[in-house]
C-alpha cells in the first residue's frame, strides 16, 4: 500500500466523523442558516477549531449570498477548495546550512517522539546523511536505552550520559562530538514530563541556550512532536512549547485510528505553526513530510 492509500486509511475514521456528517446535513437541504450552524458544530467537533470552523462557514455565507453556490451538492467542493487554501503550502523537514544541522525534539511522554526520532534518524540515512542521537531525555529509565535501540535500527551514532544527569550536558557533548565527526545531523530527545511544566520548560530553554553555545544558530529546527488521539489538548501542547522556545514545526503523530485529524487546520489558523511531519502507522515508512492537498485529498476521496 502506497503512502496515499495509507494515508486515506489513516484518516477514514476523522472522514467518517467530518464529511459523512456534513453529507447528512446537505443531503436534499439547502444551504441557509440552520445547515450552516450544523456545518459549523461539525467542523469544531472534528477539531478544526472555533476559529477555522467559523472562518470557513463565513466564507460559505457569503458566497451563497452572493449567489455564487446555489446548489447544497457544491459544498462539498466549497469546503475541500477552502481547507486546502487554509493549510497553505507544504514544509518539508529539510538539512540545510553548515554541519550539523541540529534537530530539537520536544513533546510529553506518551507523543511518540522517541519513536519520531528513530523514524527520522532512519529517514536521513537513506538520504546519504550521517546521524547522530543526543539522549537528552534522561529523567525517563528507559529513554536511553529506547534510543540506542533506535540508532542500532536506523544506524546512526549515540551521545548518552548516566540516567539522571544534567540534560544540557549532553546536548552539548553531542553537538561539540557532531562537529569533531563531521556528522551531518544531530537530532536531539528530551524529556517530556508536562506535569512539572515550569521545571521542564526551564530545562528546554537552558538546553536550546547550550545548542547555541556549542554552535552558532542551533537548534536550526525545533520540533514538536504531537498526538494526533489528542485533539484541541495536542493544540494546548502547541501553545505552552510555542510560547517556552519557539517552534518552527510539528509532527503529528497517530493519524491512523484517530477521528480528530481535524487538529491539523486548528494549529495553522491559531499559532500558524506548520505540520512538517505526519505518522500514519508504525513503519519506519510512515513518517511523512505534510503535504496538505494530499492531506485534504484523502479527507475528501
Amino acid at each position: 500500500m502506497g503512502f496515499f492509500d495509507r494515508l486515506k486509511q489513516g484518516l477514514s475514521k476523522t472522514k467518517q466523523n467530518f464529511i459523512g456528517k456534513v453529507e447528512t446535513i446537505f443531503s436534499g437541504k439547502a444551504v441557509d442558516a440552520e445547515t450552516l450552524e450544523e456545518l459549523e458544530e461539525t467542523l469544531i467537533l472534528s477539531d478544526v477549531g472555533g476559529r477555522s470552523a467559523a472562518e470557513i462557514v463565513n466564507l460559505l455565507k457569503d458566497k451563497v449570498d452572493r449567489g455564487e453556490l446555489k446548489d447544497s451538492s457544491l459544498v462539498r467542493d466549497f469546503l475541500k477548495k477552502e481547507m486546502t487554501r487554509m493549510l497553505g503550502t507544504s514544509h518539508p523537514l529539510v538539512v540545510f546550512g553548515e554541519k550539523p544541522f541540529v534537530i530539537l525534539t520536544v513533546g510529553v511522554n506518551g507523543a511518540g517522539k522517541t519513536t519520531t526520532i528513530g523514524k527520522l534518524a532512519a529517514r536521513f540515512r537513506d538520504q546519504g546523511h550521517s546521524v547522530l542521537l543526543a539522549a537528552g531525555d534522561t529523567f525517563r529509565a528507559a529513554a536511553i536505552e529506547q534510543l540506542e535501540i533506535w540508532s542500532d535500527r536506523a544506524g546512526a551514532q549515540v551521545v548518552k550520559h548516566q540516567s539522571g544527569s544534567d540534560p544540557s550536558a549532553v546536548v552539548f557533548d553531542a553537538v561539540e562530538a557532531a562537529r569533531a565527526r563531521a556528522v551531518d545531523v544531530v537530532i536531539i530527545d528530551t524529556a517530556g514530563r508536562l506535569h512539572t511544566k515550569s521545571s521542564l520548560m526551564e530545562e528546554l530553554k537552558k538546553i536550546n541556550r547550550v545548542c547555541g553555545k556549542a554552535m552558532p544558530g542551533a537548534p536550526h529546527e525545533v520540533l514538536l512532536v504531537v498526538d494526533a488521539t489528542n485533539g484541541q489538548n495536542a493544540l494546548k501542547q502547541a501553545e505552552i512549547f510555542n510560547e517556552a522556545i519557539g517552534l518552527t514545526g510539528i509532527a503529528l503523530t497517530k493519524l491512523d485510528g484517530t477521528a480528530k485529524g481535524g487538529i491539523v487546520f486548528a494549529i495553522k489558523k491559531e499559532l500558524n505553526i506548520p505540520v512538517k511531519l505526519i505518522g500514519v502507522g508504525e513503519g519506519v515508512d510512515d513518517l511523512q513530510d505534510f503535504v496538505p492537498e494530499e492531506f485534504v485529498r484523502a479527507l475528501f476521496e
